[in-house]
């Protein structure tokens, strides 16, 4: 007996597949192919499901990149490799139409922080402040009118286009959940969230026990669940008042920013929490003695193949989410970045 190449049977199947499209359709293909329709349909499709991890990245890795629609960032998920993503608000409600912000931010965030930061600001400064803070809140306004009115049509589009692609959404961060936002935008951000197909919306950790209380019965009610990122005020107990508050209330943790913030304790976290995660953001930072800094993958002190391992071996269900935060170098892009750090799980889990 003559025994074929390796891949003799993947690439006859191939060219197969091929001859009968080219020839008039899959009437003239073998029986075997009948299944064919849907192995064309996944062709050409990202898939980051690596060893049983799912890897995804959020979109605002790619807030460098020229454009910043919902089609454009699409083709940034997809040539990056990736099938599944945390999705920013902004790409998905531009799409549904929402009011463009006049406001030059660039402006106004700098003079809020130096605010923050108890610096005196000139009079000129304060009367700058004041008038961009007054422009933002009409705007505000605006935005609220319009998410009351939207509905979910947009969505449920935007939606089905991702998923042709191939690409899941599994996380939605809009602004629409801060302290100051009402009953009726928070659920507008849970029900668009539902309509784009996401298991939980995310949000930065707002620091006040009543807002994290009242997100959880909101998720309650809208059947959603509210994932509470944090930075470097990271702890083992940082998000428990958040959990025993409501079932829907969860972590969206960052192993960079944990790591960052000097503990020790990462991987004891994702052991005893890991039915409360609901999406782990990725990246490589160093610790409080190396500078803390936001480094290339691998070169810094995130374990990040130990946190993929873990998670395949113990078969854990919460996404590793990509975020690029670290210095993109001279002649490259968001895009190839993030392909790099596909990479780099890629060659971890296998």
């Amino acid at each position: 007996m003559t025994l074929k190449p390796k891949n003799y049977m993947k690439n006859r199947r191939e060219f197969l597949i091929k001859s009968a499209l080219g020839v008039g359709g899959l009437a003239l293909a073998p029986s075997w192919l009948q299944g064919a329709p849907a192995i064309i349909k996944s062709f050409n499709k990202p898939n980051s499901l690596i060893n049983g991890v799912q890897v995804g990245c959020i979109t605002y890795s790619f807030r460098s990149m020229p454009d910043q629609s919902a089609e454009a960032t699409l083709k940034y998920v997809v040539d990056s490799g990736l099938s599944a993503i945390e999705l920013m608000g902004d790409p998905a409600e531009s799409f549904a139409g929402k009011p463009v912000n006049n406001v030059n931010m660039r402006d106004l965030n700098p003079l809020r922080n130096k605010q923050r930061k108890g610096e005196e600001l000139t009079a000129e400064e304060k009367a700058k402040l004041a008038d961009l803070n007054a422009q933002i809140e009409s705007y505000s306004k605006e935005v609220a009118e319009w998410r009351s009115k939207v509905g979910t049509a947009p969505f449920e589009k935007m939606r089905k286009m991702y998923k042709d692609a191939g690409v899941s959404i599994y996380a939605f961060k809009p602004s629409a959940f801060g302290r100051n936002a009402s009953d009726e935008e928070i659920a507008y951000g849970m029900t668009a969230a539902k309509a784009l197909g996401a298991t939980h919306v995310t949000l930065e950790h707002p620091s006040n026990d009543e807002h994290t209380l009242r997100l959880g019965k909101l998720g309650d009610k809208y059947n959603m669940s509210v994932g509470y990122h944090g930075h470097e005020q990271e702890t083992f107990t940082f998000w428990d008042t958040a959990l025993a508050q409501s079932k829907s209330n969860g972590l969206n943790l960052d192993a960079g920013h944990y790591i960052a913030a000097g503990n020790t304790d990462l991987i004891p976290l994702i052991e005893k929490q890991h039915n409360r995660i609901l999406s782990m953001h990725t990246k490589d930072r160093t610790t409080p003695a190396n500078g803390k800094g936001n480094l290339p993958w691998g070169t810094g002190d995130t374990p990040i193949p130990e946190l993929l391992k873990l998670i395949a071996k113990n078969k854990y269900k919460f996404p590793a989410t990509i975020e690029l935060e670290y210095k993109i170098p001279e002649g490259s892009d968001a895009v190839k970045e993030v392909q790099r750090c596909v990479e780099f799980c890629e060659k971890a889990l296998t």
